[in-house]
């Protein structure tokens, strides 16, 4: 595909009215409580359409989304809806792997695939760094199934059959930082270390910074761990495939200077499957960075800079020179202007033809400071338009407003499920198609004191295949969830 220049896209923008035409062609996805564009009619409900109710922007109103407010939970675990409920599947320190050791911690990214005869098989991601020494639940160095003993991190896949019994093995050992990833049109997980240890560094005896593949139906095809290094060493977040074109997307966290977003296009006559990423060679394929283009032609250094719903930016991509950052990480390889940045890319959920992509939050780093936007991607028109846009939040402490989107999961019922990871209190939260968000879950296990509470993370948000369940992870101290309720179809 031709390179989709400056001059290309602000020509284009002017037919379609300065980017409104594409805009509305997509359709703005989302907004929270305390969102930057929340006085948008459109977004905030005013002057609201016959036949949709009206929305303070607040998350009151008529009709408002969701399934009511969030319950106190008893055992002080997970406050649902009314007519939800739980059930814990995995707990680090508690439950155990079919090896007998206990279930790995720090639970991160997760996918669900669909098993025989009613069985959900789940991959799930330990965010273990540093040495292993210093991990009290290290995912275990099961044997053929280790990159390097030295490090903590891995995937596990967990098997919940049809009667609710549970079983739980090693996947991928002896890797690092282990944070999202993505599920594969073929069946498999691609599990993304969050780091750029080198061998001698954090005690590691191996190079990280890479993306490996899991399959949870075949425990043969993950011995020998291999590293898929084409597509690139840094700290990776997630990935998503397209399964049309056969690109791989993914996301870089990391700062100093802020992370990018990265496309892998195969080699000539590469066909992907099962265990094919692992065959390919180190420098197999091309890697780029993202650029992005104003509707006026205008370089955009920073998506942080789109401060209202419905912006739309031209794409275009730059080449890696070194994608294993031999002698200078990948991000620092691109001079001024020649790349987009972004604080904090997390998850990614491909949908609706194109992909969805999180930036957790921006402060001084960027241009302008928010707490979490979702872009999407559309590579057929090769624009990124901002769908979800959240002001700082000022007392995190207080229920009701969201920060810090992390993983993100697009909904069987419509819209998006995102899992929080900011500051003070944690959600599942829900975004409907026209803008408006609601609670599903909120964490209430409280890590810290009742005078200085500490609430963990959700991760891992993904629905079972029949849609039936949705699962998501209390990163600590690790406990995988299912939670089942009267889900229905959320009004756009």
């Amino acid at each position: 595909m031709p390179s989709l220049t400056r001059r290309d896209f602000a020509r284009r923008s002017a037919i379609t009215g300065a980017g409104v035409a594409l805009a509305g062609s997509v359709g703005a996805l989302a907004t929270a409580p305390g969102a930057l564009a929340a006085q948008d009619p459109e977004v905030a409900g005013a002057d609201a359409p016959d036949g949709l109710d009206a929305y303070d922007g607040h998350g009151h109103g008529h009709g408002a989304p969701g399934y009511g407010p969030l319950l106190p939970d008893p055992e002080g675990l997970l406050a649902l809806p009314a007519g939800f409920s739980y059930r814990v599947i995995t707990h680090s320190g508690r439950t155990k792997l079919d090896t007998g050791e206990f279930t790995p911690s720090h639970h991160d990214g997760t996918a669900a695939f669909e098993g025989p005869r009613g069985v959900t098989l789940l991959v799930n991601n330990h965010e273990l760094g540093g040495p292993r020494t210093k991990a009290k639940f290290p995912v275990p160095l099961t044997d053929g199934l280790v990159y390097d003993p030295a490090a903590a991190g891995g995937c596990t896949v967990v098997e919940v059959r049809r009667g609710g019994e549970v079983a739980e093995w090693v996947g991928v050992a002896g890797t690092a930082t282990n944070c999202a990833g993505g599920s594969t049109p073929w069946g498999t997980w691609l599990t993304c270390e969050e780091t750029e240890d080198r061998a001698g560094q954090n005690g590691m005896t191996k190079d990280h910074g890479y993306v490996f593949e899991v399959d949870p139906y075949d425990r043969r095809a993950n011995r020998d761990p291999k590293p898929v290094k084409a597509l690139g060493r840094y700290a990776h977040e997630a990935v998503v495939v397209d399964p049309r074109r056969g690109h791989l997307y993914l996301t870089e966290d990391a700062a100093s200077p802020n992370g990018l977003l990265y496309r892998w296009t195969p080699p000539h006559g590469f066909r992907h499957g099962r265990g094919k990423l692992r065959t390919l060679a180190d420098d197999a394929g091309v890697l780029k960075a993202l650029k992005c283009y104003d509707s006026g032609g205008r370089f955009v250094d920073d998506l942080a800079r789109a401060t209202r719903i419905g912006t739309v930016y031209g794409v275009d991509w730059v080449e890696v020179e070194d994608r294993d950052a031999r002698t200078v990480p990948v991000r620092e390889q691109f001079d001024t202007g020649a790349v987009t940045r972004a604080r904090k890319l997390e998850g990614m959920w491909w949908g609706d033809g194109g992909t969805y992509i999180v930036s957790s939050y921006a402060r001084a780093e960027s241009p302008e400071q928010h707490d979490g936007q979702v872009w999407f991607y559309h590579p057929g028109r090769r624009t990124l338009t901002l769908k979800v846009l959240l002001g700082v939040n000022t007392d995190p402490g207080e229920d009701g407003a969201y920060d810090g989107p992390d993983n993100i999961t697009v909904s069987p019922y419509g819209g998006l499920v995102i899992a929080e990871d900011g500051d003070g209190v944690q959600h599942l939260f829900g975004a409907t198609e026209r803008g408006r968000t609601y609670p599903i879950a909120r964490n209430e296990l409280n890590a810290g004191t009742p005078e200085k509470p500490s609430y963990s993370e959700f991760t891992g948000v993904t629905f079972s295949p029949d849609g039936r369940t949705l699962y998501a992870n209390i990163q600590t101290p690790g406990i995988m969830l299912a939670i089942r309720g009267p889900w229905r179809r959320q009004r756009p």
